[in-house]
This record gives C-alpha cells, structure tokens and sequence, in this order.
C-alpha cells in the first residue's frame, strides 16, 4: 500500500498541493496508524496531515474521491462457466464474472505501461490500448475469433459471452484512463495553457481567455510574493562576522561560545506605478490594470496611479474593491481618453514628489505617445534623480519607438531600463528583476 500512497501524493502534487517530504512521512505514518479499512477515516487522516489551507482541503477532496474511485465489483463465481481448457487468464476472468481479479489485473498494467505519467488529454485513447493489450486483449480477440470460426452453437455462444464482456472491458479501462487524466493531465494541460498564456501579446488576447489570464497573474504574483518572501527570510539571517567571533572567543578559551553576525540592512520595497490606460493602450489596459491589482499584493509599499489626460491615485479601489470592479472604476474614472504625459508627469511630481527617495522605484506602463503635448522632460529628469530607479515598459515593439508622436527615444534616456513590454512573461521577469534590487548582495 506504499505505493498506492506515494501515486496518490504524486497525483496531490499535480492538483498543485504542495507535499513535502516531511508532510509525506507524516501521512505515511497517519495511514499506518488509521489503516486502509475505513475510508473515510483515512480521507480524514490524510486530509488533516496533507490540506494547509481552505483551497488545498477543496483539491485534497476531490483528488481522494477521483484517486480510490473504483467500479462496483462483483465477486467471482466458482465455476468456469463453460470455459474450455487453455483459455487466457482474461478471458477466464471475464467468463467468471470475476470484476475484482479484472480491477486488480487493470490497475497493474496500467502501472507496467505508465498510465500514471499521463500529460495530455489527447493520450487517453493509446494508454487504454496500450493497457488491453497488457491485460491479455489480443489473446481473448484471437479466442474470439477462433471459436467463432468453429461454427459450433456452444462455441457461437461462448464467442457472444465474450465479446460482450470485451466491450465492458473497453468501457471500463477508458473509464479507469479518463480518471488518470483527471489525476495527472488536468494539471500539466493547465500549465502548457499558461505557459501559452504568458507569452500571447496582450493586446491579441480572446475575450474568452481573460478569466484564465486574470487567474494566470495572480499565481504570478503569489509567485513572486514567496519567492521574494523566502529570500529576505534568508537574508535576515545575516553573515557570521569572523573577526568579532573570534574575539568574543577570547574569554572562553578560544571556543566560540558567543556568535556574532554581521548586520544587514534590508530595504523594504517603495514602488510607485503610473499606468497609461488611454485610447492607444485601450487593448492592454485591463491586463496592465489587473497585473497592478495583483502586484498591490507582492509589494509591501505600493502607490499606484491611472493616467491618460490626467492622472489620479488608485490605492483606494486597488485596496477596497474587487478587480472586475476596480479596473471598471478605474477606467470610468481616466480611461479612453487622449494622452497627455506631461500632464500625468506634473501632477505625479506635484503630489508624489517630495515622497520620491533612494528607495524609490518607479514604473511606468505605457507606450509614450503624448498626442504632440509637451512630454515634459524636466520633470523626468527630476524623477530620475530623486528615484532609486526608473522603469519604463512598453506594450510596444521597440521599432514603433520614436514614430509619430512617439516620445520614448525621448524618454528612455532618463530610465533605468525601457523595455518593450507586452506578455506577461515579459512583466513577471521585470518585476522580479526590480524586486532583486532590494535584496542584500
């Protein structure tokens, strides 16, 4: 039953529950306690061991009930039911009416033929051959068609008993793969989805897809939260300071009674982000919106502006509301209008700039387009210098810089970095790269 515990983990962490080892060895010793007699209490006991929060115990359930799942079965009968001598072990089981030896035979082909590695929905139909053939198939097929050849009414109706019970064996074992695909290939189809996802422009993305991209970066951000999260967790833990221990040692014989560290200042992330949601980014405004939703939960310190004609703070509807309402209110409130940076530039600075530090980090998502307007260079400049960096993405593709009323050759000589900017890879990788900088090196 080790085994069985261990697929059952393995099929738990495809539904995204993360397992330890340690959390393993506590459920293997929970099931050794409870015993596999009683369901529910091993669903119990397990759930209690492995299920960290109201989200896991939802996956624990129905990964439980889909994992020990099985067909009614029927016990054997004690004849042969006519069988005749040599017939294959199939094909006597089936005559027999013996379910449980056919369940057990299925689930251990499906194990030889790796029934457990299943990825995609697609390999449903190869895997349930590939376990018939296992279990003996083209056996009982040839015995089938042998005694239908023989003509004789007994073995014509011995060939009609089996091929009935041959094609409740199909029923069954596409019935015991699809639950395998449920397992395992749900989970992988998901991610190969989101790793299509993250990399489709945003501006080209289907109405129908923007409930699994609104899901898609808010694993991101979580993502990145405990990734962040972990790292400063390492880095409080300091350096040991060689010299100072050494010399505290001095007093107790040379043995290094009293550690010392070395200190280490951790700066806590300060970012401002000033998103363009006018007219000429209308296509990607939402996902920039949303991916502000979703960062407003990673950072720590978080101002958050909408601009197109004007600019205004969001930190209240970012706090307060859900996202479909928020990105809504929000671009109610400046949305779809003609772009004016300079202005949005001057009001940041009137309301945000004394608070500007080395501490500072600013992004700014947009394309730069500001309609002919003064794009106000000064006061990037002054951003620039007060600021700990500055960020530019770009939905655009960097050739598009510069045309038109493009200001981004302009502006991109007071960044940091200026990046074009249209997948959600591309924001993940950014903001994880600025999340870096304020860890110690």
């Amino acid at each position: 039953m080790q085994q069985v515990l261990g697929d059952f983990l393995r099929a738990l962490r495809a539904q995204d529950v993360r397992v330890s080892p340690a959390e393993a060895m506590d459920a293997h010793e929970a099931a050794a306690r409870v015993g596999y007699a009683d369901r529910v209490l091993l669903k119990d006991a397990l759930c209690v061991t492995l299920a960290k929060s109201a989200e896991d115990v939802i996956r624990f359930e129905a990964c439980f009930d889909t994992f020990f799942a099985r067909d009614a079965l029927k016990a054997a009968r004690s004849e042969r039911s006519g069988a005749p001598v040599g017939t294959p072990a199939l094909a006597e089981q089936l005559l027999a009416g013996d379910d449980a030896a056919v369940a057990q035979a299925m689930e251990a082909s499906a194990a030889r033929v790796g029934a457990g590695e299943i990825r995609l929905m697609s390999q449903r139909s190869l895997l349930t051959r590939r376990i018939l053939d296992d279990m003996g198939l083209r056996d009982l097929e040839a015995m089938i068609h042998g005694l239908r050849a023989a003509g004789g009414p007994r073995d014509g109706a011995l060939a009609e008993r089996l091929a009935a019970r041959r094609e409740a064996l199909f029923a069954q074992a596409a019935s015991f793969v699809a639950r395998q695909a449920l397992l395992y290939a749900s989970e992988s189809g998901r991610r190969m989805r989101d790793a299509l996802l993250a990399e489709q422009k945003l501006t080209a993305v289907e109405p129908q897809d923007f409930r699994a991209m609104e899901a898609l970066v808010r694993r991101m951000a979580r993502r990145l939260a405990s990734r962040y999260a972990r790292k400063r967790h390492r880095a409080k833990k300091g350096r040991l300071d060689v010299r100072k221990t050494i010399r505290r040692s001095m007093g107790y014989g040379g043995v290094p009674f009293d550690v010392a560290w070395k200190a280490v200042t951790l700066h806590k992330p300060k970012i401002a982000v000033l998103c363009d949601v006018s007219r000429s980014v209308a296509a990607a405004a939402q996902f920039l919106l949303l991916f502000l939703f979703s960062l407003n939960e990673v950072v720590e310190r978080l101002d958050a502006f909408a601009f197109s004609d004007r600019l205004v703070g969001v930190n209240d509807l970012l706090d307060d509301e859900k996202v479909d309402d928020a990105i809504t209110l929000i671009l109610g409130r400046v949305g779809f209008r003609p772009t004016d940076y300079g202005r949005a530039l001057a009001d940041f600075c009137e309301s945000q700039g004394a608070k500007l530090d080395r501490r500072t980090t600013v992004i700014i998502l947009g394309d730069g387009r500001s309609n002919y307007a003064n794009p106000r260079l000064d006061l990037m400049r002054v951003i620039t210098e007060r600021a700990r960096a500055v960020i530019w993405l770009n939905p655009e593709p960097e050739t598009y810089w510069g045309q038109g009323d493009s200001q981004m050759d302009a502006y991109r000589r007071f960044c940091t970095v200026a990046k074009p900017c249209n997948t959600l890879a591309q924001l993940e990788r950014i903001i994880e790269d600025v999340l870096r900088t304020y860890l110690p090196r």
